[in-house]
């Protein structure tokens, strides 16, 4: 008779992987005022003789960095982060269409991209990460993106992304600190992902359409963003709506005024939030956000929900983007950079 060794790994069909992890998606990021204290003043100065120079860095707070090169714009990305849902293969294809989407932010095309994975080896099997890379493999497939290899660790929980590049126009590029008064603020996909999340962790239920929406790419916001003629947008992730409207307002010199009746919720995630499925991550953005918002009479729930640690999120885009609402406006400067009613 023989005895399976303590250390093995569990099976497949045993496995939560989101038990395996401190927080969830692009909520375990670091909150953005640490984030802040921790990067600045690292802006290096502008190099000289080279034929790349930088067009989009650190300074104003967008999705990727960008360099021209020979009248092209190269787009560039990492994003990685530990389990946000329990299916090995729907975690890659959430965490992929998550990394491309800063290229879509930037108003660029991803063309290659190479795999982040770090696994505990000797608590989950390797044809769980296999599953992972295969989810993340068939959207960057979808996106006409290639994987090119990747690098991996040992690591006590397990994390998933990619590195990725990406081309777009050079005079075509969406950024944060293009916006300006009079412009109107489209929404491409709903909030909500992060108390759906963390419900799903808490208590295994599942949310296909949460899934559903993570894993849909940016791909076709970002063109008709373009093809609408806008140059200022970003992507709502890990700070929430209002941390990442917070950052597009603030780099363009205007007040965000926002609709909140207009914008759009996953079915589920306000009861999600009246449950208490709120994740630590999303308080702390509204934590951030407060002393630069004017909450008006907007109650504590929807607060929550404006600030809720999106996972592979929409588009928020300055400019009105054909089917996706419109949540509210840019306006010239005031005391506050957002303005709830």
């Amino acid at each position: 008779m023989t005895t399976t060794p303590a250390s093995t790994p569990p099976r497949p069909a045993t496995v939560r992987l989101t038990q395996f992890a401190h927080g969830g998606g692009c909520a375990c990021k670091i909150p953005p005022g640490e984030l802040e204290e921790v990067v600045a003043g690292l802006t290096a100065p502008p190099l000289t003789g080279g034929d790349t120079p930088l067009l989009v860095g650190l300074a104003t707070g967008d999705d990727a960095a960008v360099v021209a090169h020979r009248g092209t714009a190269l787009v560039c990305t990492a994003d990685f982060f530990t389990p946000v849902v329990d299916d090995a293969y729907d975690w890659g294809r959430i965490a992929a269409a998550n990394a491309l989407s800063d290229v879509y932010a930037m108003g660029g095309r991803p063309v290659l991209a190479v795999n982040l994975l770090a696994w505990p080896r000797d608590r989950l099997p390797f044809e769980l990460a296999r599953e992972v890379l295969r989810g993340g493999l068939d959207i960057a497939t979808e996106a006409g993106c290639h994987v090119g290899g990747g690098h991996s660790v040992d690591d006590p929980e397990p994390k998933y992304g990619m590195a990725v590049t990406g081309i777009a126009d050079p005079g075509r590029l969406l950024r944060n600190d293009a916006g300006r008064p009079g412009l109107p603020l489209s929404l491409t996909k709903p909030l909500g992902t992060g108390v759906l999340n963390n419900r799903h962790k808490v208590t295994g239920e599942r949310f296909e359409h949460a899934v559903a929406t993570m894993a849909a790419l940016n791909r076709e916001a970002s063109e008709a963003a373009l093809a609408a003629g806008a140059e200022c947008a970003t992507d709502v992730t890990g700070f929430g709506f209002l941390g990442h409207l917070h950052k597009l307002a603030r780099a363009s010199g205007v007040t965000a005024v926002v609709d909140t009746a207009a914008v759009p919720y996953l079915d589920g995630a306000r009861e999600a939030v009246r449950d208490g499925y709120v994740s630590g991550g999303t308080r702390r953005n509204l934590e951030w956000v407060a002393p630069y918002t004017d909450f008006g009479h907007t109650d504590t729930d929807t607060r929550l929900l404006l600030a809720d640690a999106q996972t592979s999120g929409g588009l928020l885009v300055a400019g009105e983007v054909p089917g996706a609402p419109v949540v509210g406006e840019l306006v010239p400067r005031g005391t506050h950079s957002l303005v709830l009613g």
